[in-house]
Parts: structure tokens; sequence; C-alpha cells
């Protein structure tokens, strides 16, 4: 990525920290704004380097529709 161009998930990144930092650093009460940062990254992992520790591959709001039917998820 070129030092002039913008990151394209830095928004992205900036929410999941002020959701964070509102609610306590707990990540299950941003799990919507972390989505939003996986969907990023699936477009942008390549030229984004906000997107290091962002899991691609499984949906962060999985657990948290799992959680709200009362299914144990074994974590």
């Amino acid at each position: 990525m070129s030092s002039r161009r913008k990151d394209p998930c830095k928004a992205n990144a900036c929410k999941i920290q002020a959701c964070l930092s509102e609610n306590n650093y707990q990540e299950s009460k941003c799990l919507e704004v972390l989505e939003q940062m996986r969907i990023c990254c699936l477009k942008w992992h390549k030229e984004s380097t906000c997107c290091s520790g962002i899991y691609l591959d499984k949906s962060y709001l999985v657990d948290k529709e799992e959680q709200g039917r009362g299914i144990d998820t074994g974590k």
C-alpha cells in the first residue's frame, strides 16, 4: 500500500476502539463493529495494515446469535 493512500479499513478500526472504550473493553459488546471490520478486511486485507488480528474465516456475529438462543458454544 502506498504511504499516500489512506488505509481503507482505518475508519472501522477507529470505530472498534471507540466501542471498546465505551464498553469497558468488553469485546462481546462490540460484535457488530468487529463484523463490519471483518467485512472490510475480507476485501482489503492485502492493502490494510489495520486488519492484523481480525479473523476472516468466521463471522463475529455467530457467537452473539448462539448466545441469544441459549446455545453453549463450549467457549
